[in-house]
């Protein structure tokens, strides 16, 4: 599943790419895949351009003129810059066609990614991005707010971390990685995080975070990214995927369990 730092690096690549070129054309070729009228949504779309793309958490913000185009990755999803006369690959659920004859064509195997258009006024009134939680570095993470939102969750701290109501953006393999840089268990109910290791959480995030965007994001047999762009941070990861291998800071073998059904993993040593 593409995280936050993935969908950085998808939505640097179509700044580069997309912007400012006409919309001729829409076609949709799975309706459930728009939320809302699908005539509605091609008809804001046609004749339009991007003029920017935004991201707030996992969600990309395509900016048109009068518009914004949400769109959210989900497990798969993925976008392709092509040519027009290119054949329509199996998985393509929503292709957008341009002026030049190139088209920006949404790819996603599970089916499971969603769009749709809002007016401008109504970006921060719009449920999924009002929800959101504050973004690792951001001024507005600190560990009296991860606090205030841990207390009142008896869950697992790991759970806690894919709560995109508490922190924007973060999925399962930053989460790992978080709670290693932090040493915290991440079976330890939330409701018992300190005030000193929200700090490291705060603190690790905002760090993990910053370099897996430099490094283009991770590139793992669950998530490869599109666009001509192999991201490379699964070459710094401490934990995650690395099952039976041993641990950057102790040597004990990294262990793999379960924690809310996600595959979770951790050095039973540095993180008791």
């Amino acid at each position: 599943m593409p995280e936050i730092a993935e969908v950085e690096t998808v939505r640097n690549v179509l700044k580069k790419s997309i912007l400012h070129k006409r919309i001729i054309g829409v076609d949709i070729y799975y309706d459930k895949m728009i939320e809302g009228d699908v005539e509605e949504f091609k008809k804001c779309l046609i004749n339009n351009e991007f003029v920017d793309i935004k991201r707030v958490g996992k969600w990309l913000i395509f900016e048109l003129n009068n518009y914004y185009m949400l769109s959210h990755l989900r497990m798969e999803g993925k976008y392709f810059i092509k040519n027009t006369s290119e054949e329509k690959a199996k998985h393509e659920h929503v292709i957008m066609h341009f002026a030049d004859n190139t088209d920006l064509r949404y790819h996603d195997t599970r089916k499971f990614g969603r769009m749709k258009i809002i007016p401008k006024y109504a970006l921060y009134e719009t449920e999924e991005i009002k929800k959101q939680g504050k973004e690792p570095g951001s001024k507005e993470l600190t560990s009296e707010y991860l606090v205030s939102k841990f207390k009142l969750k008896k869950e697992p701290i790991k759970t806690a971390l894919l709560d995109q109501t508490i922190i924007s953006g973060l999925g399962n393999i930053y989460a790992d990685e978080v709670l290693f840089a932090s040493k915290i268990n991440p079976t330890r109910p939330a409701n018992s995080i300190t005030g000193d290791e929200a700090l490291k959480i705060a603190l690790s995030s905002a760090r993990i975070i910053k370099k897996a965007m430099e490094m283009g994001g991770t590139t793992i047999r669950s998530y490869t990214s599109s666009l001509g762009v192999t991201g490379h941070y699964q070459d710094y990861l401490c934990v995650h995927k690395r099952e039976n291998l041993p641990c950057p800071s102790c040597g004990e073998k990294i262990i793999r369990i379960k924690v809310g059904g996600r595959s979770t993993y951790l050095c039973p040593k540095c993180q008791k």
